[in-house]
């Protein structure tokens, strides 16, 4: 393993490849969530670091970002996806469950809008549970705001979610009303998601099928009832909640299948426009599931829905 920390600037040139110039499609560049001013963020700086063995691994965040991936232009159709890596709220698989994908929605023609959301338990959080939420409403308000420049149709603006990435992701599926921070026009925009696709995700706080790490690293060993009632997700289902598209292993011994069951579940029952595929293995992070056999289908099915969806 190779094991490195860097100030943030240079973080943010080795992984994120800063580009600061005219957008064009097929370009790839990164862009700070917020200028200035970023909330429920304090005084206390942390030293950005990343972890490299047989994957990419960000175990802290200073300065929330956007690594933003578009197609070219023939093959654009118009949607995006804002994408959440997961790693138990501890770090944030950032290739695996990141870059990697957006890189394969771009050969189906959809714009990858990585995230790289701030870790709830470092010292730069005012209140730490808050950080990844508000990273994430501002990344899908950022991609309408530049949806325009960026070939982007604005009602066509979805977010993805791995594991507890699923978890950021559902949270702003069934939360996004809840503003906690205006700081400039951009976070006025709406930031519900046109639609949501939650891999193997972590969606409940309560016993017995939760995924106590998640639980623990975003509220603390012993959270209250409210907040733990608060972040089920399965519990805030409406029939505003965006269509979504879930994948997860019966052999998933990370994040028990019965969080995806109950969400898909709940979305039936409030007559959301949902699908469920499960696969009987693949266990926990599979990813892109490349040379995974029947369980690299998950892709077809995906981008096959996506379209569905944005085309009714």
């Amino acid at each position: 393993m190779i094991r490195l920390v860097y100030m943030k600037k240079y973080l943010i040139l080795l992984i994120l490849i800063s580009i600061h110039v005219p957008v064009t499609p097929g370009q790839n560049f990164s862009l700070p969530l917020w200028e200035k001013n970023i909330p429920n963020q304090n005084d206390n700086k942390v030293e950005e670091e990343i972890q490299i063995t047989d994957k990419l691994r960000i175990i802290a965040v200073d300065e929330p970002m956007i690594d933003v991936y578009l197609p070219s232009k023939s093959y654009a159709t118009g949607e995006a996806v804002v994408i959440c890596p997961g790693g138990g709220y501890k770090i944030l698989a950032y290739n695996h469950e990141g870059t990697d994908v957006a890189k394969w929605l771009n050969v189906n023609g959809i714009a990858g809008i990585v995230l790289k959301y701030r870790l709830p338990f470092t010292p730069n959080n005012i209140e730490g549970r808050l950080s990844p939420f508000l990273d994430a409403q501002r990344a899908i308000r950022l991609t309408r705001f530049y949806a325009k420049e960026w070939g982007i149709d604005p009602d066509k603006v979805g977010v993805m979610g791995f594991s507890a990435g699923g978890h950021v992701a559902s949270t702003l599926g069934t939360h996004y009303k809840d503003d906690f921070f205006i700081n400039d026009n951009i976070d006025s925009i709406n930031c519900r998601p046109d639609f949501m696709v939650l891999m193997y995700p972590v969606i409940t706080f309560k016993e017995p099928f939760l995924h106590l790490g998640s639980r623990t690293y975003l509220l603390g060993e012993n959270p209250d009832t409210s907040l733990i009632n608060y972040y089920s997700n399965e519990l805030h289902i409406t029939k505003d909640t965006p269509p979504t598209f879930i994948v997860h292993a019966e052999d998933d011994s990370g994040v028990p299948i019965e969080n995806s069951l109950m969400y898909y579940n709940n979305l039936k029952k409030n007559k959301v426009l949902c699908e469920l595929h499960t696969f009987e293995k693949g266990g926990h992070g599979f990813g892109l599931a490349i040379g995974k056999e029947r369980l690299e289908q998950w892709k077809e099915l995906c981008s096959g829905w996506i379209k569905s969806i944005t085309n009714k």
